[in-house]
């Protein structure tokens, strides 16, 4: 047993919690250890965090949807008769996540409990959970509720009704909301809550901070892309898109109370 799982399991009797269900590791950290994946720091910080609204502003190939397919499965297993959605703009994008979390479920030792329905875009276990990841439209989820985690991929592209149309799902069940992209824009849902939405908690990776990417890879990308892409890209920054006339900055400082509007409400 691991240093890690020893204190897991102290705190957990301390705390009067259950033992982790069928072996699978309570706390998610350590679970991610099991499937042989080592976090960075800021992977171990967010996989061990409880809070119930998340935004992952990262690079690249930063590994956010690795996280993402950790948090999901390591859900699945725990919480029995759980309901993990996982949306993106298109059905490939979340086709990509889900895999990922099938790619770790069927790890060694970790489809521990049996799935007792497959599709390729979902999966049902027999403790009741369920995974599925679904294209982002709007149609395609107003069925759903009762949802214990949110995942919702590449945030900065998703229509801003797809947003308000999946928030009300998790106000029965008190759910957990994980928003993960590379920014796309001072526009949309995800740039609002970025910049002025209150009860995230945010974590920004950019790519010089990922150990997996070389700097001579970095050097080629910035050459290659140019600063606007490689900023965006890369850098975890929010460009004004390329065919803005003014920029957001200065529109934001030409707005003011001390001047009336020409073109007032009654």
């Amino acid at each position: 047993m691991s240093t890690a799982s020893l204190r897991a399991d102290i705190r957990r009797l301390r705390e009067g919690r259950p033992s982790p269900r069928h072996g699978v590791a309570e706390e998610c950290a350590e679970f991610a250890r099991t499937l042989g994946i080592v976090p960075d720091p800021w992977q171990a910080k967010l996989l061990d965090s409880s809070s119930a609204r998340v935004l992952l502003n990262c690079s690249r190939q930063s590994g956010k949807s690795t996280m993402a397919s950790v948090l999901a499965l390591h859900k699945a297993l725990v919480a029995p008769g759980s309901l993990i959605l996982i949306l993106a703009p298109a059905e490939r994008q979340a086709k990509e996540l889900f895999s990922k979390v099938v790619l770790s479920y069927r790890t060694p030792g970790h489809h521990v409990i049996p799935t007792a329905s497959y599709t390729k875009l979902g999966m049902e276990l027999s403790n009741g959970s369920r995974i599925e990841a679904l294209p982002g439209t709007e149609k395609t989820v107003r069925g759903f509720s009762g949802v214990d985690l949110l995942i919702v991929d590449e945030a900065a592209r998703v229509a801003d009704e797809l947003y308000y149309a999946v928030r009300p799902m998790l106000a029965v069940s008190g759910g957990r909301l994980l928003m993960l992209s590379t920014p796309f824009g001072k526009r949309g849902v995800f740039y609002q809550e970025w910049s002025g939405g209150s009860a995230w908690e945010r974590y920004t990776v950019t790519a010089e901070e990922c150990p997996r990417i070389p700097p001579e890879f970095l050097e080629e990308e910035r050459k290659t892309l140019g600063p606007w892409w490689f900023a965006q890209e890369y850098e975890c920054r929010f460009m004004d898109t390329l065919d803005q006339v003014f920029a957001t900055e200065v529109i934001h400082r030409a707005i003011t109370d001390e001047v009336a509007p020409l073109f007032g409400g009654a």
